[in-house]
Order: structure tokens, then sequence, then C-alpha cells
């Protein structure tokens, strides 16, 4: 299971108090319980497997590589499907890569290979789920309570951290991987039956809905040209290269260096989750008085901070408080980074956007377990953990030149500003490419102000569905500038009208000063002759 539910649509009442939101709640929590379980029992049969530490960290890598393949067209299919239909089919998929892999294990079949195998048909899963529980989170809950929102699903997601490890440690101790595997199988089935029982309402727009292709291409032409969520990807890649190092290498780290049985790893996983318990709280109170960049720094360094102290820290009990400082920080950068990540993309595209940061978050992760795990089998476990820590300190540098932006910095609501298009007759939805022709009337003293304040909105223009942007000015007549636009089809066009901004009503605002005279710019539509 991956992802959390979405909160409550009133932001005057606890998410808690609808019954909805409890309900999925209390699953994902037992399902991400299930979830931690069975990280555990892979983990720790891997080390049983093989003695390799490039092995070992090889089960995180299956465990995000399949997102960081998978999560935009996950996100993709999020919003052009049914979002809770895609939710059921992600959670038995992972159902049965969960009780295949208790199966095989209970009859001794399970290899390594087998192991990475059936922990990518999970992580499948998960890539196709991820994209829609984070997209369904603005869906239900108003713009105010979405910070609070998911600092409570991310309170869910590590009360399971905290208790799952442990659990699973002990039950691997006492009964085998098989064990938890199965139980992790049962577990999914709390979250199917909520959303099986679930009457979502459909969503109707007054267009027709993407096709997947196309959805595919404006979720990766949105990422692009979005300067906000761009933001967020380069401060995840900063984060998340260095800090897989203490994920992939933990499991080594306690059987080897630290001595630590099953029912003792999983102890130190459940001090993370205790520190990130404590981190999700607190940040409720913090998050009001210190902005998200903040915030980010200090999750980083604290981090940073930890790696290192692992690497040199042979005692268990010291090992488990540094852990819990570990996931305080954890959760403080994640939660500093999802929220930036859903305040930076608007609804029409959001399981897409949420979809290429889970991507760039899962390949970043990925990269660094196979990268901290070679370096690990090469040297030894307290060098890599010495490098991934240093590194991290240095890359947070990153934070004071690209600073996350503040919540509520944009409104992405749209504005529906735009009239309907002039046009001769209705236009056939797939007839296209259709040029868009602004003639801007401007003093010719403020054309280089006026261009200046147009680069903005050639971004705007492109993340909604323009294939190109120009500025002209006409040579005989100075002051006369035109803006040219092309977008694949008539249907196209009408999509942007439905995907502009309140924000950038406001920017096409500012550049509207610069018009002189009595009518407002002139707007012209030629489409390409039908043959």
């Amino acid at each position: 299971m991956s992802g959390a539910p979405a909160p409550a649509p009133a932001a005057s009442r606890g998410p808690l108090a609808t019954p909805l939101f409890r309900a999925l709640w209390i699953a994902t929590i037992v399902s991400n319980i299930g979830t931690w379980m069975n990280d555990v029992g892979s983990s720790w049969l891997m080390t049983s497997l093989s003695p390799s530490p490039l092995w070992v960290a090889m089960v995180q890598a299956a465990t995000t590589l399949p997102i960081f393949l998978f999560a935009l067209p996950g996100g993709a299919l999020a919003d052009v499907v049914d979002r809770r239909k895609l939710l059921i089919t992600a959670q038995v998929l992972i159902l049965i890569g969960a009780a295949s892999l208790a199966t095989m294990t209970h009859l001794r079949l399970t290899t390594p290979l087998i192991l990475l195998a059936l922990t990518a048909v999970m992580g499948l899963g998960a890539a196709l789920s991820a994209p829609a529980f984070q997209a369904i989170v603005p869906e239900l809950v108003e713009k105010p309570a979405l910070a609070d929102a998911i600092a409570l699903n991310g309170l869910g997601i590590n009360i399971a951290r905290a208790i799952g490890p442990a659990l699973g440690g002990v039950i691997v101790a006492v009964a085998g991987s098989a064990a938890v595997y199965a139980l992790n199988a049962v577990s999914i089935l709390a979250v199917l039956g909520v959303l099986v029982a679930w009457k979502r309402k459909p969503t109707l727009g007054n267009l027709p809905p993407e096709h997947f292709l196309g959805a595919l291409r404006t979720g990766y032409r949105y990422a692009r040209h979005a300067p906000a969520l761009q933001l967020v990807l380069l401060r995840s890649v900063a984060f998340f290269l260095f800090s897989s190092a203490l994920w992939a290498l933990l499991p080594v780290l306690g059987r080897r260096v630290l001595g630590l049985d099953a029912a003792g790893y999983g102890a130190l996983l459940g001090c993370m989750g205790v520190g990130a318990i404590i981190g999700a709280v607190a940040l409720a109170r913090v998050r009001k008085h210190v902005s998200s960049n903040t915030l980010s720094i200090a999750g980083s360094v604290v981090f940073a901070a930890a790696t290192l102290a692992l690497a040199h820290v042979g005692d268990a009990i010291v090992a488990g408080g540094v852990m819990v400082f570990a996931g305080l920080a954890w959760i403080t950068m994640l939660s500093a980074l999802n929220v930036a990540a859903q305040m930076a993309v608007p609804t029409w595209v959001k399981a897409r956007a949420l979809a290429v940061y889970l991507l760039v978050f899962q390949g970043a992760m990925t990269a660094g377990s196979l990268a901290w795990g070679g370096l690990a089998s090469r040297t030894d476990i307290a060098t890599a953990l010495t490098v991934a820590g240093i590194a991290l300190f240095l890359a947070t540098g990153v934070a004071f030149r690209f600073r996350l932006p503040a919540a509520g910095a944009l409104d992405l609501t749209p504005s529906g500003h735009w009239v309907e298009p002039t046009v001769a007759g209705t236009p056939a939805a797939d007839r296209g490419p259709v040029m868009i022709l602004i003639e801007y009337r401007i003093d010719p003293i403020q054309v280089p102000a006026f261009v200046q304040a147009m680069r903005p909105l050639k971004a705007v223009r492109k993340r909604d569905g323009a294939l190109n942007w120009y500025l002209f000015e006409d040579a005989a007549e100075p002051g006369l500038v035109v803006e040219s636009f092309v977008v694949p089809s008539w249907l196209e066009h009408l999509r942007q009208h439905e995907r502009i901004t309140r924000d950038d009503h406001l920017t096409q605002a500012q550049i509207q000063r610069f018009h002189i005279g009595d009518q407002p710019p002139r707007v012209r539509h030629l489409i390409a002759p039908s043959t």
C-alpha cells in the first residue's frame, strides 16, 4: 500500500469527523503497517540469501524503480479515469504480489531474483496508486486546510512506520518472512474494502476527457514549464539522492555492525517511526511560524548528521536514538516537499504533476540506493554512509539559492476570465492545428519593458497546451506587438480556457497595463483548412 487517504471536505471540522476519511485513514494505517512488515521481511531475507551489500540495497531499488518508471503513466491515468477504480486495481496488484511472495517463501522457492521481481510487482501497484491517492487530497479538502491534511496523512503513515517494522521484526524472528508477507496481503484487504464501498461522485467537465497518451504528454509538458514545480523537483533530487544511503544500507548495518536479529532491526526502524510521529505532531504548530524552506533546511541538516552518526556508531541503543532524530528529520523534509508540490500545481493536472514529483523522488532513491550499495561493496558501510552524509550537508546549500515557494504564494484555482472565442460556426473538436494571435498596442518606448513582462506568459501558454510561442513587432508600425502560439486542435484551445488560473490572470493583468487604446487587444483564431 502506498499513499494516504484524502481528508474531509470541510476545513471547519477535523478530518476524522468525516466517516469516509476516518475509514480510509484507519485502513491505510493498517495497510502501511503491513507494508513496513513486508519491507523488514524482504530486507532481512535478502541478507540471508546473499551476503553482498549491493544485493541488499537492490531490495530498496526494486521498490522504488517501478515508481520511477510508472508514476507518470499512473498520474496520467488518475487524471483521465475514475480514480477510485484505478486505486482498486492497484491494490489488487499489490495483493497479488504479496500473496505470491508469501507462497513462494513458505515453499522455500524464493531466490534473490524472485524476491526482487515480486517486490517490483508491488512497487508497480504503488506507482499506479500513489499519484491518485495524493491527487484526491485537494479534491476533498479546502485549500486553507491542505497543509494540515497532508500532515495528518503523514502522521498516519508514520504511526505505521513506528509499529510495522518492530512488529515485523518480531514476527520474522518467530515465524519467518513468509508470515509477514501473508499478513501484508491481509492488510491490503482493509483498503480494498473501503474503496469498494466508497460511492465516489464522478467529476464532470464541459469538455470530453483527455486520451491517455495526450494526458501523458500534457503532464510532461506542464512539469517542463512550471517553475514552482521545478524548484520542488530540484530540491527533491538534492535530498533523496544522498538520504537514500541510510535506507539502503540500514539492513546490513543492523545485522553486521550492530549485531541485531530481525526483531532488533525492526525495533531500529520503529525508532525512526517514533521520531517521524514526533515530527508530524510538532509540524502542525511549527509550520505556522517557520517557512517551508527553513524547515527543509533543518530537516536536511539533521538527516545528514544522523547519516554520519550511524556511520560511526557501534552500539544498538545509541543507533536507536540516532534513528529517532533521523525520523524527525525525514518527516520534516518530506512534509515540506509534499506541501510545496501540492501547492505548485492546479487541479486539472495534479495527479500527473505529483507523479512527476514521485518519479523524481523514487528515481533519486533508486539511483542512490544502487550507488551507495555499490560503494559499500567496494569499501565498507562506514565509508559509504560518511560520504553520503557529507554530500547531503553540501547539497543543503541548494536551499539557499532555490527556495521552496511559501504556502499560498500561488492561487491556482480556475479564473474563468477568458471570453468565448469569436468564430463563424462551431469548429470540429479535432480540427487543427490552431494559431492564436493577440495584437497589443504598446507605446514604442515601453516595448522593451513589455517584452520583459511577457516572459512569464510564455511558460503559462506552453504548460497549458501551446506547442510553441512567439512575440513579434510590426516592422511597419512600431508598437504593434503580436503574441503568437499554436495548439494541436480546437479542443486543446478550449481546454486552455478551462486551465487558466487566477495567478495567470494576475500576470495577464500586469501585461494589459502596457496596452494603449480604447479597445482591448485583438484576438484572432486561425485554423488549418480542412482537407
